[in-house]
């Protein structure tokens, strides 16, 4: 009896080890995609669900996450120079010319049927071109509103910003929010980000952007809401405080910027807002646009592979996933004509980051973008301050 016994446990262990060896050599079998990419805890939260589900879906495929939160291109540089570079890699259009002029990015015409490339807002397509080409998917649209106080506009008796309006009427309408030290009409970042539609916006177009600063009417009448008209605050007045903070502290009345600033208002913000389009000066309401989506490296040894999880990634079930958090304008049209984007949460005027698109203009980016933009933010800084008061 303890002889069938020890034969019984011999066949079982025998079986299991069978069995976990061969679970373990399907497993070897399955196909590793190396994929790269930047974001926040809350994105990346939304981000590793949605590679699970493409792994259950894809079972030959093996996913393996690269988390670059800090220095990403800076580490993709190494990557690509050590020839280790990511499969499957995130990547923003401000970069995305710098590799694609490298020869390192797949270029991606021949996938079009996969990716569907009519689903998406065609400025956004050519964010991720190159010399005609396609090097990336995109994932969502960066454009700038200006968000706005509504409790302070209250407060002072000014009537809230309407479709349409012009710089006169911003001016105007800043002149009336600024109470020093209490309340400032504008937000003033020194960042190329912050003023660059002041630029396009009066038919500042081409690179570089700091050819004759000094006479340049966009650069200007951003350098006087602080120097001139006092609307907006000077280094020293905001102290370490960044604008978005000022904004929640109730002190900014009107605050340029992003979609991703509206997970962190609608959290934080204590008082009424909502968002408008930016003001129309000599050529309209021309702010630049920017993506970030997902391209594939040259190199990749398991392009079919990237291709699908790209598919997945940039569907609009995955990007809905992303839009719903209000992180980002999604670059996909369904999806942000969708309730996930329009959901009735606050900016209650969400569509305004829809309806700019048609006047937004795909920023001009080059290979040496990047030191550009250095050039300028140094040729800019005594503009900005040169009349700070004492």
């Amino acid at each position: 009896m303890k002889k069938l016994i020890l034969i019984v446990c011999l066949i079982v262990t025998v079986g299991l080890f069978g069995y976990l060896y061969s679970k373990n050599k399907i497993n070897d079998q399955r196909v590793v995609i190396q994929f790269s990419s930047w974001g926040s805890e809350s994105e990346i939260s939304i981000l590793k669900p949605i590679l699970k589900d493409f792994e259950k879906e894809n079972p030959d495929i093996k996913i393996d996450f690269m988390h670059i939160p800090q220095n990403y291109f800076q580490k993709l540089h190494l990557l690509f120079a050590s020839n280790t570079s990511p499969d499957v890699i995130f990547i923003n259009n401000q970069y995305l010319p710098i590799y694609a002029n490298a020869g390192v990015l797949e270029e991606l015409s021949e996938y079009e049927k996969d990716f569907e490339f009519d689903k998406f807002y065609s400025k956004a397509l050519t964010t991720m071109s190159w010399k005609a080409g396609y090097y990336a998917v995109p994932r969502d649209i960066s454009n700038l509103v200006i968000f706005y106080n509504k409790d302070l506009f209250k407060k002072y008796g000014v009537k809230y910003p309407h479709t349409g309006w012009t710089y006169d009427e911003f001016l105007i309408t800043a002149k009336k929010l600024t109470h020093r030290p209490d309340s400032f009409g504008f937000s003033f970042e020194e960042e190329p980000l912050y003023y660059l539609p002041f630029l396009t916006s009066e038919g500042y177009f081409d690179l570089p952007y700091y050819d004759k600063v000094k006479n340049n009417n966009g650069l200007l009448q951003y350098a006087n809401l602080r120097n001139k008209y006092h609307v907006a605050p000077y280094k020293k007045e905001s102290a370490s405080a960044t604008m978005a903070q000022m904004f929640l502290q109730g002190k900014i009345g009107m605050h340029l910027s992003g979609r991703w600033l509206v997970p962190k208002y609608r959290q934080e913000a204590k008082f009424d807002w909502d968002i408008i389009e930016f003001p129309k000066m000599k050529e309209g309401s021309i702010v630049p646009m920017d993506s970030s989506g997902w391209a594939i490296s040259k190199a990749s040894k398991h392009k079919p592979q990237a291709v699908r999880l790209i598919k997945y990634l940039s569907s609009k079930s995955s990007i809905d996933k992303f839009t719903k958090s209000g992180l980002i304008v999604p670059a996909r049209i369904d999806s942000a004509n969708s309730e996930n984007f329009l959901d009735g949460q606050k900016p209650k005027n969400a569509k305004v980051f829809l309806s700019i698109i048609k006047t937004s203009a795909p920023s001009h980016v080059s290979t040496d973008y990047r030191e550009i933009l250095d050039e300028l933010k140094s040729k800019t800084e005594i503009l900005f301050n040169s009349v700070e008061q004492e």
